[in-house]
């Protein structure tokens, strides 16, 4: 993994958790609180990525998930 994506170590902490349903959706949470959900092709794709990767791979999925994450605008 490219070590430019986490610079200041924001994912090391694993803010980010998520949780499925019976009937495929996604729950993201970042520090416990819902910020989105996901459904259908989306949520699959989501599954499949997350199967394949390691901790600090599925922090990152969640991240870019989230969208508002990508700017660097938590806090």
């Amino acid at each position: 993994m490219n070590n430019n994506i986490d610079k200041r170590n924001k994912l090391e902490d694993n803010v980010f958790s998520f949780r499925t349903t019976k009937d495929g959706k996604v729950f993201i949470y970042w520090y416990g609180k819902q910020v989105t959900i996901l459904k259908g092709k989306k949520a699959f794709k989501f599954m499949s990525k997350i199967d394949r990767a390691d901790e600090k791979q599925k922090q990152l999925i969640m991240a870019k998930e989230t969208g508002n994450f990508k700017r660097g605008n938590e806090k």
